[in-house]
């Protein structure tokens, strides 16, 4: 751990109070919410640093892995894991980490799961701790995938990737320890994207559906111009800026932002998919889409479990190390898996 990282973790233990007078004065308050105070300190220190849209691709790449060390949680105790590569066609290999709990059910399908960054940044440690987590409370193996990034690889190549790990998942549940032929998806941010996309695309493709869907603070409309894009639009980690900035490296120049392998809340045919858990945070420009898309799905008959967290921002799951209401969020959201897994 380094120094910096420590004197951070050492001052979010102060009182609220005092974190709150360090970081502006009075709390933030948006849109009838407040910050957390731990986020409110966090993002007071990053207002200094230069925004992500200012860095060229790589450097924000680097960036965001060396941020995100900083705040990394410990893995849950009572879950092993294993980093391994699996095939993506003749093209190349995919990293992935496979979680295991200790005590596993049998009966628990295995969950792919895709981490946040708009499809631009991040990688297998960005959601290790979480993953640990949904593995040890739903007690099921987790699959997480270290996708293709944009600009190198730009749209569809990190999505091509997220669906072969699926179908890898689904011939590989048996040997992981659960049901045959069988898996859930889960993300977060782009991860959340991807997982609302799968959860259709399976169907368009022949390929046998998700069990469950956790899409958590998931981008799944491009196109509407939701009041939370602008209530939010410049709060930390995410802000609106920094959306259209992943946006950019993204997309082919010219891209249909309506097409529903990027917007997934446009595809007019929902009835019969994967029951949901959809979640969002308060303090976040995509606070209006998750609760927009679990609306339809409702609508269609999908049955959905929808929640928000007010006080915490964009991308909490990977805060929990220092921000206590961020890990009691995960772990009730691993909490939702494992209630879902049992009623199905």
């Amino acid at each position: 751990m380094s120094l910096q990282s420590m004197l951070l973790k050492f001052l979010l233990k102060l009182p609220a109070s005092w974190k709150v007078k360090m970081a502006g004065g009075t709390p933030v308050t948006l849109g009838g919410r407040t910050l957390d105070p731990n986020f409110q300190f966090i993002a007071h220190g990053a207002a200094s640093q230069p925004p992500m849209s200012s860095l060229e691709p790589e450097v924000a790449q680097q960036a965001a892995i060396d941020g995100f060390a900083m705040f990394a949680a410990n893995p849950e105790p009572g879950v092993s894991w294993e980093d391994k590569e699996i095939p993506a066609g003749n093209l190349h290999q995919i990293p992935i980490r496979v979680y295991r709990p200790k005590d596993q059910d049998p009966n628990a399908p295995v969950m792919a799961y895709w981490h946040m960054g708009g499809g631009v940044i991040g990688n297998l440690d960005t959601c290790h701790a979480f993953c640990s987590m949904i593995a040890k409370t739903a007690r099921c193996p987790v699959v997480s995938v270290d996708y293709r990034l944009a600009p190198q690889h730009k749209f569809p190549a990190g999505l091509e990737d997220c669906i072969s790990a699926y179908e890898w998942a689904l011939r590989s549940a048996e040997s992981l320890g659960a049901p045959a032929g069988r898996a859930a998806v889960g993300g977060d941010s782009m991860g959340g994207n991807f997982s609302a996309i799968i959860a259709q695309e399976t169907r368009r493709r022949g390929i046998p559906e998700p069990d469950l869907q956790l899409l958590i603070y998931p981008a799944t409309d491009l196109v509407t111009e939701f009041p939370s894009a602008t209530t939010f639009g410049e709060t930390y980690p995410l802000s609106t800026d920094t959306m259209n900035w992943f946006m950019h490296h993204y997309l082919p120049d010219g891209f249909n932002r309506e097409d529903v392998l990027l917007s997934p809340a446009l595809d007019m045919r929902l009835e019969g998919l994967a029951p949901a858990i959809i979640v969002t945070a308060g303090f976040d420009p995509l606070a209006d889409d998750g609760p927009a898309y679990a609306e339809k799905l409702e609508a269609a008959g999908v049955p959905v479990t929808y929640k928000c967290y007010d006080s915490l921002a964009h991308g909490f799951t990977a805060f929990t190390s220092i921000v206590p209401d961020a890990r009691a969020a995960c772990l009730e959201i691993a909490g939702m898996v494992r209630d879902a897994y049992s009623s199905s």
